[in-house]
């Protein structure tokens, strides 16, 4: 099966200080997921349309990127991967949008955050994937993935059926160099450049899984543009974010 990439739109303009972002998502160069494989995979909706990704992390709380609030999401999808076959037991309401208490709208320093979704009960075709334990630093070219419903190809349309695609990491200091030097703090680089494979509209908040365990949320990408490779997509990177996340998960609420 060919391969489908990926991609968030972030409008990016580096003009001296001043930089702006267009929050959508799409997936370009990757496959279609398997049917019963992340099962943990969330279709974040407003008015029953997807907006952006997430991923399930606890009974309570669906994990997302803190800008995808700017969607006003009404609902979460979970246990399909098909967004045509959705049904009434697969659409739970949010209780709560608890984003990071550093973020801050325009900008994508601290873009984490936790869905409270109306507590779920034990749907066989949902599992919710294991947070790391620990801070995690990835070696240069680890190969990764990326699911979300995001468009086939540049300005294209979202996708209904879940894509997924294998992104390599990129060092964080070339990283830094390839984005101008711009400030990269608490993030992970993977694809996007010396790559065809990467993020597009439609895809924030999804999750970059290695080692099975989900180390990144999709953050942004260069300039709307979806032409790989040019300059790396950049990650919410989760593991820097764990004393905030179990607090939250322990207490099953956040302070807004």
């Amino acid at each position: 099966m060919t391969l489908t990439s990926w991609h968030l739109t972030v409008k990016v303009l580096l003009e001296t200080v001043t930089v702006t972002h267009s929050f959508h998502s799409e997936i370009i160069k990757g496959k279609i997921a398997k049917e019963k494989a992340m099962q943990y995979m969330a279709s974040v909706q407003n008015n029953n349309l997807h907006k952006c990704g997430g991923f399930l992390v606890s009974e309570d709380f669906v994990m997302t990127a803190a800008h995808c609030a700017d969607k006003n999401p009404t609902s979460v999808v979970l246990g399909t991967h098909n967004l045509t076959k959705v049904d009434k037991k697969m659409r739970y309401g949010i209780q709560k949008m608890c984003k990071h208490p550093s973020f801050k709208s325009g900008s994508f320093a601290n873009d984490i955050m936790l869905l409270k979704v109306i507590r779920l009960g034990n749907e066989k075709t949902i599992k919710l994937i294991q947070l790391p334990i620990q801070k995690i630093n990835l070696k240069e070219n680890k190969m990764c993935s990326v699911a979300g419903w995001g468009a086939t190809e540049t300005k294209g349309k979202n996708s209904n059926e879940l894509q997924v695609v294998s992104v390599p990491i990129i060092n964080m200091k070339k990283c830094q160099k390839l984005w101008d030097n711009r400030a990269l703090k608490n993030v992970i680089c993977a694809g996007g450049y010396n790559t065809k494979n990467g993020i597009c509209q439609g895809d924030s908040g999804g999750p970059l899984v290695c080692n099975k365990l989900p180390l990144g949320i999709v953050s942004f990408n260069n300039n709307n543009s979806c032409n790989y490779p040019n300059i790396p997509n950049v990650y919410t990177d989760v593991s820097k974010f764990l004393p905030w996340i179990k607090d939250i998960l322990k207490k099953k609420k956040c302070k807004v």
